[in-house]
């Protein structure tokens, strides 16, 4: 079988570099396009720090899927980027792996709707590392024996969403787990530094570190009677997330619609 042709945008930036590392090292996969704003001109291959491929990054989205005819486009951008490069890609009948987080329940009904009419797949995750999304089942199944839990989050001071949106997973996960039943009501914190007891969605506190020398971490804490549990899991590289980037790779050529969050491919 013809491998699948990929194109990465945002293949500049962190995470791009290593979606086109871990790309260009599959026997079934080809790296045909690259785009960002940044590092325009350059081999995408040699700035991920693997042998020169020849494919050059562009700045122009539309031109490099016309010029490449991938099959697959893989999305590391913004959030204020990337809805459009979306557009481009469904509106080409290419399908999409979209790692980049910051999307309203708006952005993705859109992405659904795109999807349905380009007959194409595309999935939206806010974590690619197989551990995260277990700790979320995990969360989910906890959730209906403790009735109190927060979510601390850490990442890189580069992210500039929050919550993360594997937080914002997981409170849904943990509501799911409640199966309708609502958390004890609380009292209003008496908050001596405003925003000390973080954000709150669906009665779960939320809070959000940035730091530098953090890559992504989350921890949920659970709080029974006389004891707790905690479910952590952490990204200590960026090429944790690989395995499941190159497993919807290989999902999304094969099926149709909307998918919202890797488990979706996860049997």
């Amino acid at each position: 079988m013809a491998p699948i042709r990929v194109l990465v945008s945002g293949a500049y930036g962190r995470m791009g570099r290593e979606v086109v590392k871990a790309v260009s090292a599959q026997p079934d996969m080809e790296l045909v396009g690259a785009v960002d704003k940044a590092g325009v001109g350059k081999d995408a291959c040699r700035t991920a720090g693997v042998e020169k491929t020849g494919v050059m990054i562009s700045p122009d989205l539309s031109e490099t899927i016309s010029k490449t005819n991938p099959q697959v486009m893989v999305d590391f951008t913004t959030p204020l980027a990337v809805m459009e490069n979306i557009r481009l890609a469904a509106e080409a009948g290419v399908a999409g792996v979209i790692g980049t987080t910051g999307l309203t329940k708006e952005n993705l009904e859109e992405i659904a709707r795109l999807a349905a009419k380009a007959g194409r797949a595309f999935l939206v995750a806010p974590n690619f590392a197989i551990g995260a999304i277990l700790m979320m089942r995990f969360a989910a199944e906890a959730a209906r024996f403790f009735p109190e839990v927060e979510i601390i989050e850490l990442h890189h001071d580069k992210k500039i969403d929050a919550p993360s949106g594997t937080a914002l997973k997981t409170v849904e996960a943990i509501n799911s787990g409640r199966a309708g039943q609502q958390p004890p009501a609380k009292p209003s914190p008496l908050e001596k530094v405003k925003g000390a007891r973080g954000g709150e969605l669906s009665g779960v506190h939320i809070h959000s570190v940035r730091l530098p020398g953090l890559v992504a971490h989350q921890e949920v804490i659970f709080g029974g009677m006389g004891q707790t549990l905690t479910i952590r899991h952490d990204s200590l590289d960026r090429s944790s997330f690989m395995p499941g980037v190159l497993l919807a790779i290989r999902k999304v050529v094969k099926e149709k619609g909307f998918f919202n969050g890797l488990e979706a491919f996860l049997s």
